[in-house]
């Protein structure tokens, strides 16, 4: 298959992108300068950076001294920490490890040949400090228990506290930097310059604007959108009271086409892909969940069998999943499906074969046992595949619409489609994480009911912990706003009363968001009244 997007080439180690020599290109690059630079608020002269620090040097040290970012090593990544040892990775260490990934590739691209670096100038540019502040703010927004809290945190938002624009982890950790964390200059929010909070939008719309009853087909959405569109999007990166704050920040890049990330965005988007494909099946191996036997015979009957199993319909497939084979045949035709644009069968077929290589037939094939020999094991499989992924890059003037202007060349993105095939197969899929996520998903019912009731009783409302009640004030507040400058983005005639509720449901899960996984367990218990340890943990909520 053709490889559209432009491999780099590392030939100069002291290029930097280049600015257009056009007529009035200086001025327009002054331009485009200042807007990516620009603040939410305009920071007093007391605020600006010192010693030579560039203000994108600034957004990042904000991100890292937050409080939002210190949480995360508390907060699951894919399988919970309690019982698998210290090597697990959590979201702290999956960010640094993004961040680290994230930063070479910028640092590759700045690096590449003239044509690259012109079409990323003309782009907007790639900061590769940006970059990094982005990656390092990317998992800010995400709840406690992994993906399963942010699953049950929109099912719960919507159909219990009448916010239909639900929960999302991009959309909180827009909100957080935007509105949530504080810093001197705001008072809301971190402040982050233009380029950063466009950074950050991996999926850079609402969740109503993609609602509609034409679910249309699946190549032609964005990825990200989902086909059941009367739902609206699956993935998007701000709310309600985001969405104009948005808007704003997306103006700063004009050459971007609508519903596309910035070059920014798409190298922190790739690097989380391969950190997440790579890096997580350290702690899988290390916890002795990926077993040998059982991933190499899906890998094998599947390359064994392919002509015939591509022969069977999809309703056998779907009914007989647990057939070694199948699972990975019906992730081929999802693949091929929505992402006709790069899939190629052969090129999946050499996926299939590399992975079955490096690592079942190499790192799999020996136990961990917790020896020097193993870690040195998992140590060199990890460099090898996060290597040749994030050296496997093209640069896209126009990228299809379910792909960005940084892309995975075919070989490598078709890498990390296995690589994430035996993620879920073989680890999300696992009765004894299912059954444990149920009991997490019980956790976050009870916190919601729970505060949600006392918030609603006008008798104990008052003496609620002061966060809750300050984000109550406060979130009611801009809803307020938005009715008044926005009233579009709002039902028709929306009275005081339904926006009451919409501030008080926002605010309760911005509150439950925040919590790691340990505070979520422990406000349950404070909750049910079953906890031994009132005090202690009462004085952190």
């Amino acid at each position: 298959m053709e490889n559209t997007s432009r491999p780099l080439s590392h030939f100069d180690e002291t290029a930097h992108p280049l600015s257009s020599d056009a007529a009035g290109g200086a001025s327009a690059a002054t331009d485009a300068a200042t807007a990516i630079r620009r603040r939410m608020v305009a920071e007093p002269a007391s605020e600006a950076p010192e010693h030579g620090d560039d203000e994108f040097r600034v957004d990042l040290e904000r991100v890292r001294f937050s409080p939002y970012f210190s949480r995360l090593s508390a907060v699951t990544q894919v399988i919970p920490q309690a019982g698998s040892g210290t090597t697990v990775h959590n979201r702290l260490t999956h960010s640094l490890k993004v961040t680290a990934v994230a930063r070479s590739i910028a640092i590759g691209l700045a690096n590449a040949d003239e044509p690259t670096r012109r079409t990323i100038a003309a782009l907007g540019g790639c900061e590769p400090v940006v970059v990094q502040a982005a990656a390092s703010a990317h998992d800010l927004g995400h709840p406690p228990f992994g993906h399963l809290g942010e699953q049950v945190l929109d099912r719960l938002s919507r159909d219990r506290l009448g916010l239909t624009d639900g929960f999302e982890g991009n959309a909180q950790t827009f909100r957080i930097l935007t509105a949530l964390d504080a810093s001197d200059p705001t008072g809301r929010g971190l402040n982050p310059t233009a380029a950063v909070r466009a950074a950050v939008l991996k999926y850079p719309w609402t969740k109503g604007e993609w609602r509609s009853d034409s679910p249309g087909p699946a190549d032609e959405l964005p990825r990200g959108v989902g086909t059941d569109r009367r739902l609206g999007a699956w993935k998007y990166s701000a709310y309600l009271l985001g969405a104009v704050e948005m808007a704003g920040v997306l103006e700063a890049y004009p050459a971007i086409r609508p519903n596309m990330q910035t070059v920014e965005c798409s190298v922190m988007d790739i690097a989380d892909d391969i950190a997440y494909s790579v890096h997580d099946l350290d702690d899988f191996y290390r916890a002795g969940i990926l077993e040998h036997t059982t991933v190499s015979a899906e890998l094998t009957n599947w390359l064994e069998n392919q002509r015939k199993l591509a022969a069977l319909e999809q309703t056998e497939l779907e009914s007989s999943i647990r057939t070694p084979g199948y699972s990975l045949e019906l992730t081929w035709r999802r693949v091929r499906e929505k992402d006709g644009w790069i899939a190629d069968e052969g090129a999946f077929r050499d996926s299939v074969l590399r992975v079955q290589d490096g690592l079942v037939e190499g790192l799999l094939a020996v136990p961990y046992d917790g020896g020097f020999e193993a870690d040195r094991a998992v140590a060199a499989f990890t460099q090898h595949w996060i290597n040749r992924l994030k050296s496997s890059i093209g640069v896209e003037a126009n990228p299809d619409i379910r792909s960005s202007h940084v892309q995975l060349t075919p070989d490598a993105w078709h890498d990390v489609v296995v690589l994430k095939f035996v993620h879920s197969r073989f680890v999300l899929d696992r009765p004894e994480l299912r059954i444990y996520q149920r009991g997490q998903a019980k956790v976050l019912e009870s916190l919601v009911d729970g505060f949600h009731e006392w918030l609603i009783d006008p008798n104990d409302a008052p003496v609620m912990p002061r966060r809750l009640t300050d984000s109550v004030e406060a979130t009611t507040q801009s809803y307020f706003e938005l009715r008044e400058d926005s009233p579009q983005l709002l039902p028709a005639g929306i009275n005081d009363p339904a926006l009451i509720d919409l501030g008080r449901g926002r605010a309760l899960i911005d509150y439950i968001a925040s919590f790691t996984d340990a505070q979520a367990m422990s406000a349950a218990a404070l909750l049910s009244g079953t906890s031994e340890r009132l005090w202690e943990t009462g004085r952190s909520l």
